[in-house]
């Protein structure tokens, strides 16, 4: 793994800037001779594409992807794929002011300091505009999981103050916070409104969960998927802290309490989040996303210049109020990668001439309420 390239078997390189000409991805180690479902691509491209409701950035992108490499009369190849996205309504006329100006949360700063040169239009390369080669990547790892069986929903579980208290996953769509949640809907609208009334920006949870994971994918010591499934969470726009299965909570509980016993049926709960000594059991994935508030407010703050001199700044420009709204496919995208790559890492080591079949104890990944 490099700085913009991820994963081991299934390879992925993302690519462009917010206000380039362009985004996109390279994809290499994808099976050859698959069907994709281009209409797939185009949903999860949806899903995160900016203006889609009032609660998040009302920059308007149709988000039409070409693909320009490794896919001939809809099956892909086994050669790289080059997926690209033009940028369409760049607004750089909005940064003009504060070119020469570290703004407060962004990586500007950390970026001059790593490079001596930025650019600085959108966030450049540190912009979520990034994501859009994530998502493409992800829907096509998910249409690969799904041939074995294995899916992946998301949704945000807290906005603010505001926690889901119900999980109801296929109400996510159906509201434009994309709460798991509908009863906390109006309470999670009025978080960010009123953070936006007051010039500010409020953060939130997502929760990702992959079902049909059969046991035994994930490597031993540091090769452990849990492990694997934090640094690719993490790696998004705007995430401070991930989880697996029962995570923080666990340091209040007992081990009894914790432990999760098992009987023929299988697992009687799933605090361990599916993972147990990097290794997949077979219930279900579980992870947690923390995304802190958007960085960009027009709230007048103190920083410094690029001589290292006092400033202060209002960012303006086009934003969302809650990044997490957007945030829930990129992260359902970036586990769709990981299990995919592990998968794909599962088959070789097996032999690539086995057919793939579940092994024993898969009724273990039975779903857990």
């Amino acid at each position: 793994m490099t700085g913009n390239t991820f994963g081991s078997s299934l390879r992925v390189t993302t690519f462009g800037e917010s206000h380039g000409r362009a985004v996109g991805v390279v994809i290499d180690g994808f099976p050859a001779d698959f069907e994709i479902d281009e209409a797939g691509i185009h949903t999860e491209l949806q899903r995160r594409r900016p203006g889609q409701s009032k609660l998040v950035t009302q920059r308007q992108e149709r988000e039409q992807f070409e693909i320009f490499s490794g896919v001939y009369e809809g099956k892909t190849t086994g050669t790289p794929m080059m997926i690209m996205v033009f940028n369409e309504d760049t607004r750089s006329k909005d940064y003009a002011d504060i070119k020469d100006l570290f703004r407060p949360g962004h990586a500007d700063f950390t970026y001059f300091a790593k490079y001596g040169h930025r650019d600085y239009r959108g966030g450049g390369r540190a912009s979520a505009r990034e994501s859009v080669g994530r998502v493409i990547a992800g829907a096509l790892a998910k249409q690969l999981l799904a041939k074995f069986g294995i899916a992946i929903v998301g949704g945000v579980v807290q906005v603010g103050r505001v926690r889901a208290r119900h999980y109801v996953w296929e109400q996510v769509e159906r509201n434009e916070l994309r709460s798991v949640d509908p009863d906390t809907v109006t309470a999670m609208r009025e978080e960010v409104e009123q953070a936006r009334k007051e010039r500010d920006s409020v953060g939130g949870i997502i929760e990702v969960v992959a079902t049909g994971v059969p046991p035994g994918l994930g490597e031993p010591v540091f090769g452990k998927l849990d492990s694997a499934i934090v640094s690719a969470l993490m790696s998004l726009p705007a995430v401070k802290g991930v989880e697996i299965g029962a995570g923080f909570t666990a340091a209040a509980m007992r081990g009894s309490e914790m432990n999760d016993e098992m009987d023929a049926s299988g697992f009687r709960s799933n605090n361990h989040g599916g993972i147990l000594g990097g290794i997949s059991s077979g219930a279900p994935i579980v992870a947690r996303v923390v995304v802190k508030p958007t960085s960009s407010i027009p709230r007048e703050q103190q920083t410094l210049d690029t001589q290292l001199q006092p400033r202060t700044i209002s960012t303006k420009g086009r934003h969302d109020p809650c990044v997490a709204i957007r945030g829930v496919p990129m992260a359902e995208a970036m586990l769709a990668l990981v299990l995919g790559d592990a998968l794909l890492q599962d088959l070789a080591t097996r032999g690539a001439r086995e057919p793939y079949s579940p092994r024993p104890y898969l009724k273990l990944g039975k779903h857990l309420d």
